[in-house]
């Protein structure tokens, strides 16, 4: 038991769970657009994706089961699944399917998409032995992993200091990446208990993956203090019009969460939860480079989110204490700053290097990569198109109207080219060592020549 509760005046309104909304093709009643709460309230429109729309977005869907003709497995099948899913739709006359593709309107136009702040960084090591996911963290490799820093308001600069400290560290050996979180919380509660709800309806812990690093193909991982999961692969951001495959899972995914005090009993203030999980490298790999685990030296993007609900008590139980003035209710916290209330952007994921070294043998610095600023550089272009589009209906089709002069790199001459058609562009620049990095109107950022 924790200690005895400490009452609190509670003046806002209190309400139960907000309703669900269903989403095509998911596989749990509960489930619903994966950009609420994170982004769904910003204002965001529901545009309907067929009719007049299917055609491209059949071929874009094509197209990605084109780009990876050695998929294996699980990847292989969610894409066809969602292929034919949507060709079904389609001929069922789908004018009344929607999708939020995230297009920002109120407040979320007031982001500066250009105001990038560097991504965290840090360095996974090696376990030195096996890891028991029982969420309690007492061995002691997990003793010797490093803590990340303290978590944000996903917002960054100039918002709030989050009220409940939480941190995260990871391991890793030749079987699986190991993620573990300790989260203070002074009412440790959860309500969902079917895998693969929409578990960021109670308080959770979120893990969102990149392999590639082109934000596009990635994978997102969510666990409750039920040990409730909820695992899914995106083709791309909701703000590119991507598909959340619900179909994929984590084959082999073991999480485990401890709590310091009591589940779902208000009258005593616990002292947090850990929670623990391992993903195994059989289906990281599928969007992996090389569709193989990581090596030594190599850098994946990586990310770490925090729900907390603001709670009330009602007749000895739980129930969310919800300001209804406020967009966005809830209070997300994450490793690396997002600039906006979107997780849903990967170019502000942190950066995680494997190191070959056992935890506590050595220290190992993240290495800075030449093309990252490149990247970023090309990253504000690809928003000034988007916002170019938004107002004139179609693509600029030179950089002038871009403004790209004003783009520049401290330690080397950024120098872009931009290829345009009726409704596609693509941005290329010189990289470090002779490569070329490119992006395109779906944010897909990727290089050639190495």
């Amino acid at each position: 038991m924790g200690a005895p509760r400490r009452n609190a005046p509670r003046s806002k309104q209190t309400t139960n769970i907000p309703p669900r909304r269903p989403r095509a093709g998911a596989r749990s009643n509960d489930a619903s657009p994966r950009d609420a709460p994170h982004f769904a309230d910003e204002g965001l429109e529901a545009v309907p994706i067929f009719r007049p729309h299917c055609g491209p977005i059949l071929c874009l869907l094509f197209c990605e089961a084109l780009l990876f003709p050695s998929a294996r497995g699980s990847m292989r099948r969610f894409l066809l699944t969602t292929i034919v899913g949507v060709f079904v739709l389609v001929l069922a006359g789908g004018e009344s399917v929607s999708a939020l593709v995230g297009r920002p309107s109120g407040d979320a136009a007031k982001n500066n998409p250009e105001s990038e702040a560097p991504p965290r960084t840090y360095a996974i090591y090696r376990a030195s032995g096996p890891i028991a996911v029982d969420g309690r963290l007492d061995e002691r490799d997990w003793a010797a992993a490093p803590w990340t820093a303290d978590f944000v308001d996903i917002r960054g600069r100039d918002a709030p200091t989050p009220r409940f400290r939480t941190r995260a560290k990871m391991l890793w050996d030749d079987e699986a990446l190991y993620v573990a979180a300790s989260l203070e919380e002074p009412d440790v509660w959860g309500t969902l208990t079917q895998r693969d709800t929409v578990v960021y309806y109670d308080d959770d812990f979120e893990v969102f993956i990149d392999p590639n690093g082109t934000t596009h193909n990635y994978y997102e991982v969510e666990v409750n203090a039920l040990e409730t999961v909820w695992d899914l692969m995106l083709l791309k951001p909701y703000r590119d019009g991507g598909p959340a495959v619900d179909a994929w899972d984590v084959r082999g995914i073991d999480a485990a969460v401890h709590v310091q005090g009591t589940l779902n009993d208000p009258s005593d203030t616990d002292d947090g939860w850990t929670v623990e999980i391992k993903l195994p490298w059989s289906s990281l790999e599928e969007a992996a480079p090389g569709g193989r685990p990581p090596q030594a030296g190599e850098q994946w993007r990586l990310n770490f989110s925090r729900v907390d609900w603001p709670l009330a008590v009602k007749n000895g139980t739980y129930e969310k204490d919800l300001d209804t003035t406020k967009a966005h209710p809830e209070r997300n916290w994450v490793w690396s700053p997002q600039g906006a209330i979107d997780m849903h952007r990967p170019e502000h994921w942190g950066i995680v290097q494997f190191a070959d070294a056992e935890v506590g043998t050595a220290t190992v610095s993240v290495d800075e990569r030449p093309n990252r600023r490149v990247k970023a550089a090309l990253r504000r272009l690809y928003h000034r198109q988007r916002a170019h589009h938004e107002a004139h209906g179609t693509y600029a089709g030179s950089l002038s109207a871009l403004n790209a002069s004003n783009v520049q790199l401290p330690e080397r001459d950024f120098a872009p080219t931009l290829r345009t058609t009726q409704t596609m562009y693509e941005i290329a620049a010189p990289g470090a060592e002779g490569t070329t990095v490119h992006i395109r109107q779906d944010g897909k950022v990727w290089v050639t020549g190495e």
